[in-house]
């Protein structure tokens, strides 16, 4: 894939639409995980025929965005840090979601749909439990009973990331088609 300068301002525009989020829907705790960045890594695996660098793009966004954050933190403007110490888990954990782009292609509106489900619940499935098994506090019991509280405390979560991803992949692709083949279409056939 050749990279022009459309496709720079595009990434541009992407890392601005997921540092807005971050700012103004992270501290919430009722909109936390509207954001853009699932929907991000699916694009980018649904786009990228080189796949060493589809995950180029997630990754920048949701690293421009927290070094946002931690500027914003570190001068007391912002209610939490950018970069926390478990945080190279989440990076990993959201990559995945370009894995699934890259087997769905979002050629369709079925592996469109598909992806815009798949792709949040891995991400809340696997992150809950790393939250669960790896933490150094006793948030939650290693118990079963303790995973499950743990996946219920991260509902909110996911019920926002669906409905994030669901707004946002439309909207990247059909920006996506129109800036680089002056096409209002969702899919990428």
């Amino acid at each position: 894939m050749k990279i022009n300068s459309r496709q720079i301002i595009f990434t541009g525009i992407l890392v601005l639409l997921a540092t807005t989020c971050k700012y103004f829907f992270g501290p919430d705790l009722d909109w936390s995980g509207f954001s853009p960045v699932i929907a991000i890594a699916l694009f980018s695996g649904f786009i990228m025929k080189e796949r060493n660098l589809s995950f180029v793009l997630p990754f920048v966004a949701l690293l421009l965005s927290d070094v946002f954050i931690q500027f914003l933190y570190s001068v007391n403007l912002f209610p939490y840090a950018g970069f926390y110490s478990t945080q190279w888990m989440n990076y990993a954990i959201l990559l995945a979601s370009t894995l699934i782009g890259w087997m769905l292609k979002g050629r369709n509106l079925a592996s469109l749909a598909t992806g815009a489900v798949a792709a949040p619940t891995a991400y809340f499935l696997i992150s809950n439990l790393s939250v669960w098994s790896c933490s150094v506090q006793t948030t939650y019991p290693k118990t079963f009973a303790g995973l499950m509280t743990c996946y219920e405390a991260g509902l909110p979560f996911y019920r926002n990331s669906i409905l994030a991803t669901l707004v946002f992949l439309p909207i990247i692709l059909i920006s996506y088609n129109y800036i680089t083949k002056h096409k209002t279409e969702i899919t990428l056939a």
